[in-house]
């Protein structure tokens, strides 16, 4: 199993609390380098993906890359219908939190 998706594997055993903090730092930090942020500037979680700066294009890739690592499908529509940084890793950290229970 790679590095990258045994990341997914960790968050699921974090307890709900955790897991939504431990993912808000790892879609932080991927949105960051997308956007070729500085670890020390600030990204506003509440401002849609593209007033980011984000294009269509890098959201795709940026979406592939979660769903990679996190090892969950994410709905294109998702980025569409809730297209901030916290609605996002809400949603995750749900799908996370009901999956891990599952296993």
């Amino acid at each position: 199993m790679s590095e990258l998706r045994s990341i997914g594997l960790r968050m699921r055993e974090l307890p709900p609390a955790d897991l939504r903090d431990a993912l808000e730092t790892f879609v932080v930090a991927r949105f960051k380098q997308v956007l070729l942020m500085g670890d020390d500037e600030e990204l506003p979680l509440d401002i849609s993906f593209f007033d980011l700066g984000l294009t269509s294009l890098n959201l795709s890739r940026l979406r592939k890359g979660l769903e990679d690592a996190l090892d969950v499908a994410i709905d294109a529509t998702l980025l569409f219908n809730k297209p901030t940084v916290d609605e996002l890793v809400t949603h995750l950290s749900e799908r996370l939190a009901t999956s891990a229970h599952r296993q």
